[in-house]
């Protein structure tokens, strides 16, 4: 009787010492900015999940928001994001540039930008957003889609990936 209560003993003190996280998300915000005729687009992810999928997928070592950050970062989470994160305006896709990243806290923030959009002409919207759902069954991703002072927002998860704004 002793062996058993130790060994559940054993199990209940390791369960308590381990940490994981209790959800996953990310938030991607798409502002349309007049001005510049363009979609301003930020995307937050957490840092220890987009390493993990950087290290699964293509094999780097990232090591995010440290002074030994790997100089291919970037290029990797710009192929990731090419891969898993798409907009089409009237059912026709969009190609989207990558600006670059920074970090606050355990959050890195990715800036894209969506040029040439002419507003007037645009009668829908579809984002498709895969970002983390391959690693992780539970990841949903927030879409806030901001134009002209309305917002649409969706949350968006590996079962229904897509979501459309009918303007």
């Amino acid at each position: 009787m002793g062996k058993k209560v130790a060994f559940l003993l054993l199990i209940i003190l390791s369960l308590s010492f381990t940490t994981t996280h209790k959800f996953y998300v990310s938030v991607t915000n798409m502002a349309y900015a007049e001005e510049d005729a363009a979609f301003q687009i930020t995307s937050r992810i957490f840092i220890d999940d987009l390493e993990q999928v950087l290290e699964e997928r293509y094999g780097i070592e990232a090591k995010l928001a440290t002074e030994d950050e790997s100089k291919l970062a970037d290029e990797y989470i710009k192929k990731y994001f090419k891969t898993k994160f798409a907009i089409s305006l009237n059912d026709e896709n969009r190609e989207y540039a990558f600006l670059g990243k920074r970090y606050d806290n355990d959050v890195v923030i990715c800036y894209l930008e969506l040029n040439n959009v002419n507003f007037p002409d645009v009668k829908k919207i579809t984002v498709q957003n895969e970002i983390l759902t391959d690693l992780f069954e539970e990841q949903q991703n927030i879409v806030h889609i901001k134009w002209k002072g309305q917002k649409k927002s969706f949350v968006l998860i590996r079962e229904n990936n897509k979501g459309m704004l009918n303007l």
